[in-house]
């Protein structure tokens, strides 16, 4: 979401993934995907900053995220010893075919 200001004055917020165009006529008009038009106090260099800003933080958010994603609902003691295995089978597979070689007829 960037922050944008109407042209009475009012903050909002608007999802910047829903902006399809960005028009400077001399107001700064944004187009969303489903054609509804936004008129705004902000130029279309400061729109464009915003949302580049907006994604930059969507970015580094999620390489965060990803780093520490694997151990948030681990204890340290679950963490396998170097040399163990790391997967394991958690039940045989009961094939209903026996398998194929090629060679049947």
């Amino acid at each position: 979401m960037i922050t944008l200001t109407r042209l009475s004055g009012s903050v909002f917020l608007l999802n910047a993934d829903l902006i399809e165009r960005v028009d400077s006529t001399p107001d700064t008009i944004i187009t969303l995907v489903d054609g509804k038009k936004y008129v705004v106090a902000e130029t279309m260099s400061e729109v464009l900053d915003a949302v580049v800003a907006f994604r930059g933080e969507v970015v580094a958010l999620g390489s965060l995220l990803d780093a520490v994603h694997p151990y948030l609902h681990r204890k340290v003691t679950d963490v396998p010893e170097q040399g163990q295995p790391k997967l394991a089978t958690v039940s045989e597979f009961a094939s209903p075919h026996p398998r194929r070689t090629g060679n049947e007829d």
